[in-house]
């Protein structure tokens, strides 16, 4: 069986570079298969189900629940596998966002709750607990697809790091056996894509026997009202959120997995994390930055690492960035977006949004 996600190109953003001071290169997640990088994690999941030998035998039924990347994600892979796929997402998902995971295949979309929370609860309670009881359990069996809280979704999002050290141009000769990138601009939300990243540069690090030095940083880049991990970091323990009130939706977890506070709190040797808030209006300065500049859309998601990236802040996040540093941007993509978006953000801009 294929892989249900690809390798992305990456490519160096002269713009950018110029606003940021340093080279700023984009990782293309948005072109994966289902527009965003939730292809490789979700889609690595599928398949390491499918390929369990607990499951030899059995007609194997998916469930995930989503505001829509992780959805479309799942529907696809699980398509290329041959297996059915439920997505439940919350009521605040845009209708085009329903249709479209209808439209690409999946067996059902089912709407519950205000947010990812209660509709993932709502799954778990209605298709994934005490389905053992039922009378064909053992011909049959329903899978809950966890959208960024599993060690196998971490591990499939941890490949676009080994990716992006063989796509960057090498270094020169005198640190050829380090990282070739200072830093890693990735957005959060439930935590899946930056514990796939801190994992695999915790890998290349080893299994490449790179050289001791400068530390790689991984800036973690959210919205106000949708900051989980920062509010975390500022308590100092896991907390979550009392709602969510950033309109970049995608990033909508209450809540960060574990993991990812931990790794907050204590990276791996060699990688060091700090975490980046801006505002909506920022997100969106960096999605209209991406369309002008490179004919790409993205979410707003997405957009808060773009802006992070050619902010003022990245040096006071990230000290010591010269002209020849290189800063790499998953542009984690995302299908919740249309070019009227886009223009109604400039339109919003441009009248003043802060």
């Amino acid at each position: 069986m294929r892989n249900p996600w690809i390798e992305t190109p990456l490519i160096e953003s002269a713009a950018l570079s110029k606003t940021a001071g340093c080279k700023v290169f984009l990782k293309l997640e948005l072109l994966q298969p289902s527009g965003s990088f939730k292809s490789r994690g979700v889609g690595f999941l599928i398949l390491h189900s499918r390929l369990d030998p607990e499951n030899d035998g059995k007609q194997l039924h998916f469930y995930i629940a989503s505001g829509g990347n992780a959805g479309l994600a799942a529907v696809l892979a699980a398509r290329d596998i041959g297996c059915p796929c439920t997505v439940v997402v919350p009521h605040s998902t845009k209708p085009a966002m329903v249709t479209k995971l209808r439209a690409i295949g999946a067996t059902d979309v089912l709407q519950h709750g205000s947010n990812w929370f209660e509709a993932d609860t709502y799954l778990r309670q209605n298709f994934i607990d005490n389905q053992d009881q039922q009378p064909d359990a053992a011909q049959r069996k329903n899978i809950h697809l966890p959208p960024f809280d599993h060690p196998k979704v971490w591990e499939g999002a941890a490949t676009m790091v080994e990716e992006i050290a063989r796509q960057l141009p090498p270094l020169e000769e005198s640190t050829s056996d380090a990282f070739p990138a200072d830093a890693i601009v990735c957005s959060v939300g439930g935590g899946g894509l930056f514990n796939g990243v801190v994992e695999g540069l915790e890998t290349c690090l080893q299994s490449w026997k790179m050289a001791a030095g400068k530390d790689v940083y991984v800036v973690a880049a959210e919205t106000e009202g949708a900051h989980s991990l920062a509010h975390s970091i500022r308590h100092g323990s896991l907390q979550s959120l009392p709602a969510i009130t950033s309109q970049a939706t995608s990033l909508g977890a209450l809540r960060v997995a574990p993991r990812t506070l931990q790794y907050a709190q204590a990276p791996p040797a060699g990688v060091k994390v700090v975490s980046a808030v801006g505002s909506d209006a920022d997100a969106a300065h960096g999605v209209v930055r991406l369309a002008d500049e490179h004919r790409l859309q993205v979410e707003l998601a997405c957009g808060i690492s773009v802006q992070v990236a050619t902010a003022e802040t990245l040096r006071e996040l990230v000290p010591d960035l010269k002209p020849q540093s290189r800063v790499v941007v998953v542009v984690c993509g995302g299908s919740n977006v249309t070019a009227e978006t886009i223009a109604e953000y400039r339109q919003k801009l441009n009248g003043g949004w802060t």
